[in-house]
Order: structure tokens, then C-alpha cells, then sequence
């Protein structure tokens, strides 16, 4: 994801990059972990399952864990770097974190038999970023409580939000690429990555500048001004992607690239047609929207105050993602007018029967376990099944295809294993699921 609310930050300007040779060896070393990782059989036999399950064809349901609290995650010195360097610890750590999850909490992850290079892009953003008073309990875990202060008012403050100016630094990008085919070169490939997913999530942004208690007042007493602001959000992001496509800056998503607020992207309906190789358009990859701030008013509401305004972007599209922890059974019919909808978040909050009824064989059900489990005192394995099994026997009553995405996991209670014991119960639960 480009974009930050709560900050800006300025294009990455990279001129030369110099490792030391401990650090050299100690990336090649890493290199190495990825490209034997890559050479296991097992991730081609993911991938098939990942594409299977998104073409509505599923051999079983499928197991992935992400947004980890990486600082309580280090067993045994694993994750603690040992570059200097800023490029080079950026690196390390995405290297670091990817070995340890395979050999730790893998579920269904898919690891790819080359090195991503990202091109060096930047977006201007919406020209505002929130005002935040931020209270934490932990300065190790970017997880905080956040009081945001009111910048958007009165109707002319919709101005504050502008359109997005997108660039891309050619030079940056030659260095680092450079950088790393020397580095890796007989170990593995790179390939450089342009924009893949794109988080779409106007409502996110809004509340942060407006206020959560004042929107929702707002929506009521003045109901063209959030018109007016909601969809200055779809035409900035609209703007930005105009600048993506113009610009040849977009990759491919049909891959082991997380999607919504979900897992993988591979499916065999994208790329798509009219596909060009090396020049990716929207139509060729993933969109999604959600309106998590919704979650309490009416179906006509978000109707009105979101999906709406949210058809121009999902049209887009190939293939379309929606919902983030927003419960949406009861919204079902709403999700029926989202052109080329393939896959619907089902968050903890979801009553399962109403739900996965609604789903049936139509889309993917993105199902989102409770991570609070973590937080028990004494860890219970059986009642991590028991929630598990709790979703699978209900969405295969109604014949619906599942993946199971761990997320939102604020803490672990300082106790790795709990994910690595949940990602075991897991693949244990879809195993017997299939058989």
C-alpha cells in the first residue's frame, strides 16, 4: 500500500549502495535460505490449491497468517538482524521474516524462486494526513490507541483533500536492481515488482480527518457534504491509478499477493483479456473495497454512503474483493450488485449460518478467526479447533469455499508458539476438512 494517513513520506532516493562484506555474506546467505525454500515442491502444489480455491473449484480450504506482531515473534536470535546499513536491514528483514514463517507458522504460504525489486515509486498521497494524540502500552508494537482531532468541518475543508501526483524514480530503481542482481547473482533471480494489489478504503481515510462520532452525524444532518467528500476520495484514488496505468507501473497480482484483506491472488480468470505483457491495466488484476466504519448502519445506508460511490473503481477491475471486519450478513444483497465479485471477507462478527447462505457457491469466503485466542492466559488448543471447526462445518453445510486468514494479531502474549501451534491446528482442520 502506497498510501499512510498518518504521515507523509518523501520519494526514496538512493545514489550508490555500499555493503560491507560481512553484510554481503550475510544477505547471500539469506538468498540462499529463500532460493532452497523456493526449490521445495510444496509451494507449486500451494499455488495450484490457491488457484483452485479462487476459481470456485476448491480441493480444500486454504490456511494463511498475516499482519504478525513481528516484535514478539524472535525464538532463538532468528529475527535479529545483523546489516547496518538501512537498505540493507529493510532487506534482511523481509528476508528474515519470510524463513521464519515458513519454518515456523507456513500455513499455505507460497514462496517465490526469485527476489522482488520494487520500483522506486511515489505518490503525493491526499495532500492532508491525520492529527493524532497516540496513547501506547507497548512502544515495541505499532498497534496504538488513537484520538484523532477534526480537520474536516465544514464543506470548504474538502478541499484539503487533493489528487495524487505519481512519479517513479528511474534512477533509484537502476541502483537497487543493480545492487542485487551483483549481490545475488548464482544464487537467485531478481525481478524488478511495480504496483501490484491496491488498497482501496476512502472510509478509513475519512474518520481520521472528520472524526468517527461527527461522520456519522454528518451522514445524517448533512448528507451531500459526506456525498461531497466520499467520492472527492474515489476520484483521487481514480486519479492515481489513471497514473499507474499511464505510466506502465502496475504488476501482476495473480499470484502469491495478499488481496483485500484476505489471501493469495492467483486465479486463472486474470490476467485476463485484452492482457499486453509488461503492460498491466486494471483490468488484468484485483480490486476491492470496504467500509469498515459501517459496520452498524443500514444496508441502504452503505448503500448510499459507500457501494455506491465505489462502482466506478470496482468496474475496473478483473476480478473484485470486498469487506474488511465489517459483519456483512446482512448485507448480502448489497454484495450482489459488486461487478466481477470473487471473494467476500467474513470477520468474526458475521453470524456463520446467515452468512455462508448468503455466500453459497457464488464467491470465496475470506474467514477471518478471532485473534483475541492469543490473549487467554493459559493457551487452549482445543477451543483454537473448536473456532475452527466452528467455520468449516458451517460454510461446507452451504457448499461455500473457504479460506482461512489469521490477522489483525495485535499480540501473541509474548508467545510465539501460540501461532505456530494455531498454524498447525489449522492445516490439521482443512486436511480432515478434504478428506
Amino acid at each position: 500500500m502506497l498510501h499512510d494517513p498518518g504521515s507523509y513520506s518523501p520519494p526514496l532516493v538512493i545514489d550508490e549502495i555500499d555493503l560491507a562484506p560481512d553484510e554481503r555474506e550475510n544477505l547471500r546467505g539469506l538468498g540462499r535460505e529463500i532460493a532452497e525454500i523456493a526449490a521445495d515442491p510444496v509451494n507449486a502444489e500451494r499455488a495450484a490449491l490457491w488457484r483452485s480455491l479462487n476459481d470456485l473449484r476448491p480441493d480444500r480450504p486454504m490456511v494463511w497468517i498475516n499482519e504478525i506482531p513481528w516484535h514478539e515473534m524472535d525464538s532463538g536470535g532468528e529475527l535479529a538482524l545483523r546489516c547496518r546499513g538501512a537498505w540493507a536491514r529493510e532487506l534482511e528483514t523481509s528476508l528474515r521474516r519470510t524463513i521464519y514463517q515458513w519454518r515456523h507458522m507456513p500455513g499455505d504460504m507460497v514462496v517465490n524462486p526469485w527476489l522482488d525489486c520494487p520500483l522506486a515509486v511515489h505518490s503525493t498521497d491526499f495532500g492532508i494526513v491525520e492529527e493524532v494524540d497516540i496513547a501506547s502500552t507497548d512502544s515495541a508494537n505499532e498497534i496504538v490507541s488513537r484520538h484523532f482531532h477534526v480537520q474536516i468541518k465544514e464543506s470548504e475543508d474538502i478541499g484539503k483533500i487533493q489528487m495524487p501526483r505519481v512519479t517513479h524514480s528511474e534512477r533509484t530503481t537502476a541502483v537497487v536492481y543493480d545492487a542485487m542482481c551483483d549481490l545475488y547473482r548464482d544464487v537467485i533471480p531478481v525481478k524488478k515488482l511495480g504496483q501490484t494489489h491496491i488498497w482501496f478504503t476512502p472510509w478509513d481515510y475519512l474518520i481520521r480527518w472528520w472524526g468517527i462520532e461527527e461522520a456519522m452525524i454528518d451522514m445524517i444532518d448533512r448528507p451531500g457534504m459526506v456525498h461531497a467528500a466520499y467520492q472527492r476520495m474515489v476520484d483521487a484514488w481514480m486519479t492515481e491509478l489513471d497514473q499507474f496505468e499511464a505510466q506502465d507501473l502496475l504488476s501482476l497480482d495473480c499470484s502469491n499477493v495478499r488481496i483485500g484483506s484476505g489471501g493469495y491472488g492467483y486465479a486463472s480468470a486474470l490476467p485476463g483479456s485484452p492482457y499486453e505483457s509488461g503492460r498491466v491495466r486494471a483490468n488484468n488484476m484485483w480490486g476491492c473495497s470496504n467500509a469498515q466504519i459501517l459496520a452498524s448502519v443500514s444496508p441502504e445506508m452503505h448503500w448510499e454512503f459507500a457501494m455506491e460511490h465505489d462502482l466506478p473503481w470496482m468496474r475496473r477491475w478483473g476480478l473484485n474483493y470486498y469487506g474488511c471486519c465489517e459483519p456483512l450478513d446482512r448485507k448480502v444483497a448489497l454484495l450482489e450488485r459488486i461487478p466481477n465479485l470473487r471473494k467476500v471477507s467474513v470477520s468474526p462478527w458475521n453470524d456463520y449460518a446467515r452468512i455462508f447462505s448468503g455466500i453459497g457457491d457464488r464467491w470465496v469466503a475470506s474467514v477471518k478467526p478471532n485473534p483475541a485466542i492469543f490473549l487467554d492466559e493459559e493457551w487452549d488448543e482445543t477451543a483454537a479447533r473448536a473456532a475452527i471447526d466452528l467455520a468449516l462445518d458451517a460454510a461446507a453445510a452451504e457448499g461455500v469455499a473457504v479460506e482461512l486468514i489469521m490477522k489483525d494479531i495485535s499480540t501473541v502474549a509474548h508467545r510465539p508458539e501460540r501461532l505456530w501451534a494455531w498454524s498447525r491446528i489449522a492445516a490439521e482442520a482443512v486436511r480432515e476438512a478434504r478428506g
